[in-house]
């Protein structure tokens, strides 16, 4: 690999995988999305995104037929895209996630924007993680209320 790619594969607070990537004819990198199941641009929101779904569905039990990364919506006349989101088991949104590439803080701005996607959606839970840092919150629709959780919980614990 060329040095250009290891400033996008940056060491993360996430476990090491498997992962696959090409260079593609154009000079640029690809990474494969398993869930979508097709080479994409290896970004480093994208290095992110791949090592989080597969911490998610290794080390989490999240079931991977039931997430799906960039998934589209309509917000106020506006077509959008959520970075992954994962459905219960009715198919019904349970889990928005937001990824930001590692030199990005996560900041109150992300969580705006995360949020604004669930004003569509209405999930349960909201998690944004930049690589390094990770926030996962419970949303309680009775009391309007976000509870953010020590830990992002294994599937059936949500």
């Amino acid at each position: 690999m060329q040095k250009d790619i290891f400033v996008i594969m940056v060491d993360l607070n996430l476990p090491e995988f498997e992962y696959k990537v090409k260079k593609r004819e154009d000079g640029s990198w690809a990474i494969w999305d398993r869930l979508r199941e097709r080479w994409v641009a290896l970004t480093p929101e994208e290095w992110v995104r791949q090592h989080f779904v597969e911490w998610l569905i290794t080390d989490r039990q999240f079931p991977a037929a039931l997430m799906g990364n960039e998934v589209s919506l309509t917000q106020n006349g506006i077509a959008r895209r959520c970075d992954t989101v994962v459905a219960d088991r009715m198919g019904q949104p349970l889990v928005i996630i937001e990824y930001k590439a590692p030199t990005i803080n996560v900041t109150q701005k992300t969580f705006d924007q995360i949020v604004r996607y669930n004003m569509v959606l209405h999930a349960r839970y909201l998690i944004v993680s930049n690589g390094l840092s990770h926030y996962c919150c419970q949303i309680d629709y009775e009391t309007g209320k976000y509870n953010f959780l020590q830990r992002i919980p294994c599937y059936d614990e949500l």
